[in-house]
């Protein structure tokens, strides 16, 4: 390990680079990839923090029967705005957006992204869509025609409804547009800037991750920009009938379309967390990832199969029975190469030497969490027990234990991993242990009960429930305050941690193998104050007896 102290002088970080612009502006024309990372960390928390108190306000309101805090109306607008903010301007984006565009090209050996200025321009239209989709909140509120389409924007709804349905659409158009330009950016980065001696098979695992979510964001994206187009011409124009059965269109196609892009962006939220979940078991097992080949195909394989499982979604739409056997087929095949990823972690912490950090500990929470939300779709991928449980609150717990069982708390692991090489300060680890702790109950306290609802029959997105569903909803309401009060404990730790945290002396506290924990913390303007050299794997740790792990 090396002394941070020693190259003070031999570099300049990152957070001291002399432009023309000052201040504000010096961030926001930046071209720097850690700036631009970083700049998605801020914009992304402040979305966050917005899309959990609007859920928030949804689960005080089913706390008990009946109108309480808000309308049928204003819930319906709330519930559209919460998976418009979670799904397109957090979730999505997410991990590769703030840790891949910091720790990609440093994992590799290269000084920035291969197009720095449409990394930029990615951000920008970031910022773009969300302030539109801020902006038809407002118009909405000031008009009196508040969203409540849903996050799905399911037609002809969509077109018929009082609400200015365009503007939210817009929004969406260039979020994914941003999403592309970023895959981009990615995609060429891995082919073109690997370092010298660097195979693609020498690569971190999250490096892999974010590798193949780049193909799912430049194949699947623009499915769901045509559906936009299509939907913004049928909305803005009178006789054009796409989706429109009064106008001769077809509903189920916009179903087609919508979740050709929605499901393949399932795993673009998740791949990039399988990716951290890798790089964090194998420094804290100190051990080499069990099968790490097979684990990068089987990065590759969900990424493949995912595109061919979308129409799971729509059992109940009325295809054919062959269709949808074959879509439930693939739906159960794409479970493969996702229990070859559990079962190569826990393969890698057998006999290994582990240490109980706080990133660790979010990783065995999110094994468990994650697990669990695996599970519970498989009745769902099941033709027979799909029809029950469909647009039932199981489907709510089901995904909600993989969102926020699987992708938010691999964010907050790789947080919690990265920040030292970031910030070159460490979080309190004693604070860190027990927000995990409120982490893990706050998810099962308010996800599992909606498993129980959805089994007795509660259909989701309604705004009341019979007297039968209330001990469940209290349940999941009081979890709901331990789950959203431990995110916002991580968030003031990280901002308490940055301000004023402790300046670290040590370059590499975790002991990590890849690339990026070689180098100064916070990193150099161009990474590397020397040109990197190869010298081993990024997991080649020594391999423990007992005895050696004991000692």
């Amino acid at each position: 390990m090396s002394d941070n102290s020693v190259g003070t002088k031999q570099f300049v970080s990152f957070y001291d680079i002399k432009t023309k612009y000052n201040g504000l502006l010096s961030w926001l024309l930046t071209t720097d990839h850690k700036r631009i990372g970083l700049m998605y960390l801020v914009t992304m928390g402040v979305w966050f923090s917005i899309g959990l108190l609007i859920a928030l306000l949804m689960r005080l309101e089913m706390l008990s029967m009946g109108e309480t805090l808000i309308s049928a109306k204003h819930y319906n607008a709330a519930f559209t705005l919460h998976g418009v903010i979670m799904v397109f301007l957090f979730i999505i984006p997410g991990i590769p957006a703030v840790l891949g565009n910091f720790f990609l090209p440093i994992q590799i050996g290269a000084g920035d992204v291969s197009f720095p200025r449409i990394n930029l321009f990615s951000y920008h239209l970031y910022i773009l869509g969300g302030l539109l989709a801020l902006g038809s909140v407002i118009y909405g509120v000031f008009t009196d025609s508040l969203m409540d389409t849903g996050w799905t924007f399911y037609a002809p709804y969509s077109m018929q409804t009082g609400a200015k349905v365009a503007i939210p659409l817009l929004a969406a158009f260039f979020l994914g547009f941003s999403s592309i330009l970023t895959g981009i950016n990615f995609l060429t980065t891995v082919h073109r800037m690997r370092m010298k001696g660097m195979t693609m098979f020498k690569m971190p695992l999250f490096t892999w991750s974010l590798y193949s979510t780049a193909w799912i964001q430049v194949i699947a994206t623009p499915v769901v920009g045509i559906t936009i187009v299509l939907v913004l011409m049928e909305y803005l124009f009178d006789g054009i009938g796409i989706f429109d059965p009064s106008k001769g269109g077809d509903p189920v196609l916009f179903q087609h379309m919508f979740w050709i892009y929605s499901h393949p962006a399932v795993y673009v939220m998740v791949l990039p967390a399988f990716g951290v979940t890798s790089d964090i078991i194998s420094t804290f097992s100190r051990r080499e990832i069990f099968g790490y080949k097979v684990m990068a195909f089987s990065t590759l394989s969900i990424a493949g199969i995912g595109y061919m499982v979308w129409a799971h979604h729509m059992f109940t739409s009325g295809m054919s029975d062959t269709a949808r056997q074959a879509f439930s087929f693939f739906t159960y095949l794409v479970a493969v190469p996702t229990g070859v990823k559990i079962f190569n972690w826990v393969a890698t912490l057998w006999r290994g030497s582990i240490k109980l950090a706080p990133p660790m500990w979010m990783v065995l929470s999110f094994l468990f969490l994650f697990t669990i939300g695996g599970l519970t779709g498989m009745p769902l991928g099941a033709l027979s027990t799909d029809m029950h449980l469909h647009d039932t609150y199981y489907v709510v717990g089901h995904f909600h234990y993989v969102i926020l069982g699987g992708i938010v708390p691999m964010f907050i692991a790789g947080m919690l991993y990265w920040f030292p090489k970031m910030f070159n300060k460490m979080c309190n680890e004693k604070t860190s242990n027990y927000l995990v702790l409120l982490y893990f109950i706050g998810v099962n306290l308010t996800y599992f009960p909606m498993f129980i609802m959805g089994y007795m029959g509660m259909p989701r997105r309604y705004f009341d429930y019979l007297p039968e569903y209330q001990t469940y909803h209290i349940l999941a309401t009081v979890g709901s305050w331990i789950l959203i009060g431990s995110i916002f404990g991580f968030i003031a730790l990280f901002i308490y941690t940055v301000r004023k945290g402790k300046t670290l002396s040590d370059i590499n506290p975790w002991g990590s193998l890849t690339l990026e924990w070689t180098i100064p913390s916070p990193p150099p303007l161009l990474n590397f104050v020397e040109e990197p050299e190869l010298t081993h794997g990024p997991y080649d740790y020594p391999d423990y007896s007992d005895k050696e792990a004991k000692h």
